[in-house]
């Protein structure tokens, strides 16, 4: 029987070993911090162009994350890739092999990955924040500011979840171009155009990117977006629980089906 430290210290190795899973991290960073500066600059220098709605509900700190439209996506083939390799591989059957234990092999997988995605996902939450407010000068904030700080954490939190929740989904498709196949429009294309169609946004705000960005915002309703029946907290822990379903379907189907 395969003891947990080993089993951790062999993920450590798989992950560090494969290059892929390392530029995507590289990416994700600096995606998001590079466009996160640029459209605060924009945004600095055409504020006068601003509805009144708008520059009446400016918010700062969350002009700081408009990157993580983007750098989620290189969060999700992270996920995904953590997991799916083991199946374009053919790897899972000799990783099982080696850790029977298929609970301890899928979670312990997760824990090293999901630490490491969100150890990624705060530093580039600090550096957008920080490179952004000096991008947006006197309409800046500072992280003394209240909610602040909360919602910069929150930023990194957003971002580590995101690739937990791709590791869960990948667990459950046993492959990874499926599972980009689904994830990759679901975040960039479906969950923004029904958020923004009457009706079905009121569904969409319950999506785990909808509901989870709400963790970045100081300024209720930033940017004059329409209001959420939940408030940062609440959007965060709906986000928890779709990553908890995609990681317990992952289990199961692991654990029911053969590698």
């Amino acid at each position: 029987m395969a003891s947990v430290p080993a089993v951790l210290t062999s993920e450590w190795t798989k992950i560090r070993s494969v290059s892929s899973t390392t530029w995507t991290l590289i990416s994700a960073f600096a995606v998001t911090v590079v466009m996160g500066a640029a459209l605060s600059a924009l945004l600095n220098a055409t504020f006068d162009d601003l509805s009144e709605a708008e520059q009446a509900t400016f918010d700062p700190t969350f002009v700081s994350f408009s990157g993580t439209i983007l750098g989620q996506l290189a969060m999700v083939v992270f996920g995904v890739l953590v997991v799916g390799t083991e199946y374009s591989s053919g790897m899972i059957r000799t990783s099982l092999a080696a850790v029977p234990q298929r609970a301890t092999f899928l979670f312990s997988k997760i824990a090293v990955a999901g630490v490491l995605a969100l150890v990624v996902g705060l530093l580039t939450s600090f550096v957008s924040f920080f490179l952004s407010q000096a991008m947006l000068g006197d309409r800046g904030t500072d992280i003394g500011a209240e909610n602040v700080l909360r919602a910069v954490v929150g930023g990194g939190l957003y971002m580590g979840l995101i690739a937990i929740f791709s590791m869960g989904v990948a667990a459950m498709l046993r492959s990874s171009m499926l599972s980009l196949g689904i994830l990759m429009p679901f975040f960039f294309l479906v969950s923004q155009i029904l958020a923004a169609v009457p009706g079905a946004k009121d569904v969409a705000r319950y999506f785990p990117d909808q509901a989870g960005s709400k963790i970045m915002q100081v300024v209720p309703d930033a940017m004059n977006t329409d209001p959420a029946p939940y408030g940062p907290w609440g959007g965060l822990g709906i986000m928890v629980l779709w990553v908890l379903a995609a990681v317990l379907g992952g289990f199961l189907v692991l654990k029911k089906r053969d590698a």
